[in-house]
């Protein structure tokens, strides 16, 4: 599937993280999503009804983002890309997680973890 609909940049604080201190401050994540699906109806129809609403898709990763913790953000992008593929429609989701502030004791830009899903049942 070559349609796409893209969300990036989704800021969010959660408390996930191995170690205590990073539950109990909590962190910025940043979340991308790409969602592979037919965009033709909507195309044809110009009608928010025949796509995924990425207002409602912001809304439901940012409740993931800041809900109970986990520890691994490989866990929390599974969580997430689950939510991706709830709506029928969408054949394919990938999903990267962003943990900007990681304790890392070294100089870094980034941590990321990216997984892509497809659809396996019908």
């Amino acid at each position: 599937m070559s349609d796409r609909i893209l969300l990036t940049g989704l800021r969010a604080r959660g408390t996930h993280g191995v170690y205590e201190f990073e539950r109990a401050s909590g962190q910025d994540f940043v979340v991308d999503v790409a969602l592979e699906m037919d965009l033709a109806p909507a195309a044809a129809s110009d009608n928010v009804i025949e796509t995924v609403h990425y207002g409602e898709l912001a809304d439901a990763l940012v409740e993931v983002i800041a809900g109970p913790p986990v520890d691994l953000i490989e866990t929390l992008a599974d969580r997430l890309i689950a939510v991706c593929l709830r709506d029928r429609r969408v054949e394919a989701a990938t999903v990267t997680v962003h943990k900007p502030q990681a304790p890392i004791a070294h100089s870094f830009a980034d941590v990321a973890v990216t997984l892509r899903r497809e659809r396996t049942d019908d």
